[in-house]
């Protein structure tokens, strides 16, 4: 069975996450777009970061990935859901550490902030990328989650 991955965009992030979409069906990912579906129609990001983070954390065997103008207001609003570990990815290095380290299970990249390419090469990254499950991470991982309580 295919891994599910929830994808979430406002109005910037929108010809992205098509992109993304495209890469993703390729690799024969089963996706899940939980919207927007417009890129003409002003939207609010929270409501998008929201639903991706509610999914992902709702369902531990899948990931998420959200998409708006820098990246930073979904990155926030996902990390408002217990169990959500949204990162923010501004080059492939940051996407492979914050799989092998943080086990971020949501990536959050802008599409106003970097060419579509890089983008692209980040989700890549990020998807071959997994958490190391090393001690010192793990560790810190639970820290985090105590956080939420």
């Amino acid at each position: 069975m295919a891994m599910v991955i929830y994808l979430g965009s406002d109005h910037a992030g929108y010809p992205l996450k098509e992109k993304i979409k495209k890469i993703l069906d390729k690799k024969r990912y089963d996706i899940k777009d939980l919207g927007t579906d417009k890129a003409d129609v002003s939207v609010d990001y929270p409501d998008y970061a929201a639903k991706v983070a509610k999914s992902v954390a709702k369902n531990k065997a899948t990931l998420g990935i959200l998409i708006c103008g820098t990246g930073i207001g979904v990155c926030i609003a996902a990390n408002k859901v217990k169990g959500a570990r949204a990162a923010l990815a501004y080059n492939a290095l940051s996407a492979e550490l914050a799989r092998e380290h943080n086990n971020a299970n949501i990536l959050c990249v802008g599409a106003r902030t970097m060419d579509h390419r890089t983008a692209l090469n980040i989700v890549k990254t990020w998807l071959s990328s997994s958490f190391t499950n090393e001690a010192r991470h793990t560790r810190r991982i639970r820290e985090i989650s105590k956080l939420e309580k």
